[in-house]
């Protein structure tokens, strides 16, 4: 057994072939989505296989490279980011039929959002997408699973990817005009319309808000993961990305399209 890094330190263990990961109250709904678009051949996801003694669940790996930022070369080439937008796209497209089953009577960790088009994977960004060299291949980490727009799930993509982070954020990665043109390649990737791209930077805006508000709240339940990124100040960068976006959006939408 071996602990994989990741947000959850010494929780999530890779045994043999599997990973074993703490659960909620959404895993199994989040399980039934995986066996779904595992169903209608969309196979990049890990595979369920139930829970442990301790009631972890237990899931296939994905063998690959997962990187956090500071991203690496691999992490950040133009090659990793269309295909994680394509990746992104074909599960979109796999989970529209889910949506048929019932989907009302599942548990999902965050709230869902109007309207309905999507299983929304909540936090699409390179450290829960694999790599094969530079080319995207895989979808881990679906705790944040959630029905929505695509554009909701694109939004927080794009802030993640572009990455559209003002120039103080560790987490950056080039200038403005880098950061735009990296996102108009992964719209492009994805198939997502030019004609409404110029809601992309009020998404981005509202999803990061959004996000905030549910550290914030999550902190005051006793959420001790929260209660630690409030306490690092990790939403500080957050609202400093927020503020960076709405002072950019003039300069971002004038290049919106391809």
């Amino acid at each position: 057994m071996e602990y994989l890094p990741g947000g959850r330190e010494n929780k999530i263990a890779r045994v043999a072939n599997t990973v074993h990961r703490p659960a909620g109250p959404w895993t199994r709904s989040v399980h039934a989505l995986l066996r779904h678009v595992r169903a209608v051949g969309f196979t990049a996801v890990p595979e369920p296989l139930g829970f442990d003694e301790a009631d972890n669940e237990i899931v296939t790996f994905l063998a690959g490279e997962v990187c956090n930022y500071p991203l690496s070369a691999a992490a950040a080439s133009e090659e990793a980011l269309v295909s994680a937008a394509q990746l992104l796209r074909a599960y979109h497209e796999a989970t529209v039929s889910f949506l048929a089953q019932n989907v009302e009577n599942h548990t999902w960790q965050l709230p869902t959002q109007t309207p309905i088009e999507v299983i929304c994977h909540g936090d699409f960004a390179p450290y829960n997408v694999v790599l094969n060299g530079r080319q995207a291949v895989g979808i881990i980490d679906f705790d944040t699973a959630h029905p929505g727009p695509r554009i909701w799930d694109l939004a927080y993509a794009l802030y993640r990817w572009a990455p559209f982070t003002h120039p103080q954020n560790p987490d950056g990665l080039g200038d403005l005009e880098t950061q735009s043109g990296r996102a108009r390649l992964f719209c492009d990737a994805y198939g997502f319309p030019a004609a409404q791209r110029d809601k992309l930077v009020d998404m981005m805006i509202l999803r990061l808000e959004t996000l905030v508000r549910y550290m914030q709240a999550e902190a005051h339940k006793g959420n001790e993961a929260f209660i630690a990124n409030l306490a690092d100040g990790h939403h500080l960068l957050y609202l400093a990305d927020i503020k960076y976006l709405g002072e950019k959006r003039p300069f971002i939408l004038a290049g919106r399209q391809s």
